[in-house]
């Protein structure tokens, strides 16, 4: 099948948008999660013979999750990121966890799920983030459907939030809390509007697949922080009951004794950490 034939056949996002077929957008996916370059041009050419017109997306993963799961789990288990982050809802704490989890991997220190007064009234913030003497306030914005992004109005409430906490501390210098700058933190990808505004008030935005190489994805990736979601060896409701326990990270079970606290049989318990094992490994 030729490229510009490629380009005939229109698929539908979770948005609802209409775009071509893109083998590059695949391609970019697989290698994200180093798939070898035959499993990618294996996946490649089975969905150029399946892609129908009006394919969803969702469709297309499907596919290309079924086919790496046969070929490599822990590289399945990394493709499924996106969508393993938001079956951690319907709550945003266990994005928030993972959030401050991550930061503290990237040498942080962090409290999560912090009461912060400011000058009119007192905030909630998600993850308070300290490095070299800098005081970080982060908003984790989590959506656990697809199709959603990150809009301006959120950046906006998040400067609002930072210059009312910032106007307590310019009232009172003895104020414990003094930030130096606010972070938005999203698992969906962040509208153009959004990180205009961001970049414009100095504020820094993570999104999916942006920054280019800071995006969530890639900082999770290089972390080895992969949520209990990821995993293919967990059935839903499995992960759902570690998650009401409130463990939310593939590392939380090497100790073996969550998943022991499941009633699972030893050989299903060491299936499970070693698929968790490989996805702890920091790229």
């Amino acid at each position: 099948m030729t490229n510009n034939h490629q380009k005939e056949i229109l698929i539908v996002k979770a948005s609802g948008e209409v775009e071509p077929f893109s083998d590059t957008k695949l391609r970019r996916s697989l290698e994200r999660v180093k798939a070898s370059p035959d499993v990618i041009e294996t996946i490649i050419e089975h969905m150029r013979k399946e892609l129908k017109p009006n394919m969803p997306t969702s469709q297309i993963y499907r596919h290309a999750f079924s086919l790496l799961k046969k070929q490599d789990r822990p590289i399945a288990s990394r493709y499924a990121l996106k969508q393993a982050i938001r079956e951690l809802g319907p709550s945003g704490h266990p994005f928030e966890k993972l959030i401050g989890e991550m930061l503290a991997s990237e040498g942080f220190s962090v409290e999560v799920s912090k009461i912060v007064q400011g000058s009119c009234v007192s905030h909630e913030v998600d993850v308070v983030a300290q490095k070299d003497n800098r005081h970080i306030m982060v908003e984790c914005k989590f959506h656990n459907q697809p199709g959603i992004k990150s809009d301006v109005k959120i950046a906006l409430y998040i400067e609002a939030r930072f210059q009312d906490v910032e106007k307590a501390w310019q009232k009172n210098p003895s104020h414990t809390e003094k930030f130096h700058e606010a972070w938005l933190i999203t698992n969906t990808k962040l509208t153009s509007d959004a990180i205009r505004y961001a970049e414009c008030v100095g504020m820094k935005a993570i999104g999916w697949s942006y920054p280019a190489e800071e995006s969530l994805e890639s900082r999770i990736d290089r972390s080895g922080l992969h949520p209990i979601t990821c995993l293919t060896t967990l059935s839903s409701s499995q992960k759902r009951q570690l998650i009401e326990k409130g463990i939310v990270l593939c590392k939380e079970l090497l100790s073996k004794d969550a998943l022991r606290s499941l009633g699972l049989q030893e050989a299903k318990v060491s299936a499970v950490v070693n698929e968790a094992e490989q996805l702890c490994r920091k790229k």
